[in-house]
């Protein structure tokens, strides 16, 4: 025999575990805010390094820019 899917509204079907989603997203959010934090601090750290002339301080500055942005962002 053929299996017809249900033609009705999808609140009719499984139920969704809205719990679940909602954690799946505030994790991506998290994810997405560090990484792109990250990736902002290494930027400043290269410049830094660069212009002023030193890995050291550039590593420095990169740390403490990621330290103070997440703070400021948490």
């Amino acid at each position: 025999m053929a299996d017809h899917p249900p033609t009705g509204p999808v609140e009719l079907g499984a139920q969704m575990d809205y719990a679940e989603h909602e954690k799946t997203y505030n994790l991506f959010t998290k994810l997405t805010k560090y990484s792109t934090l990250i990736c902002i601090a290494i930027l400043i750290g290269m410049a830094f390094g660069f212009f002023v002339g030193g890995t050291v301080s550039g590593f420095i500055v990169a740390v403490l820019a990621f330290i103070g942005s997440a703070y400021l962002l948490r």
